[in-house]
């Protein structure tokens, strides 16, 4: 169930530049992996088609090449700090 819904985020992440918080679509299919109701073989399928997506994605993702560090780093020092003095929204 996790790598599926792995594959999903990377997906959405390569696709749309966020990565997906909410499986709402997907997710009576994720319970049933974890519950074990669904047959191997169509957790395979699935698995497949979502590599096969997720490749796709790869190959036309706008994303950068590299994160930009200095950015990120960045904006976690000032929340470190906001949380620090109690400024946090």
């Amino acid at each position: 169930m996790h790598l599926i819904r792995l594959l999903l985020s990377g997906i959405g992440a390569l696709r749309d530049g966020v990565v997906p918080v909410k499986v709402d679509a997907h997710r009576d299919r994720l319970l049933a992996i974890r519950r074990g109701e669904l047959p191997w073989d169509d957790v395979e399928q699935w698995r497949l088609s979502l590599h096969q997506e997720f490749n796709a994605a790869f190959e036309t993702t706008t994303l950068p090449e590299r994160p930009d560090y200095e950015r990120a780093n960045a904006f976690l020092v000032s929340a470190r700090r906001r949380a620090v003095s109690d400024r946090l929204p």
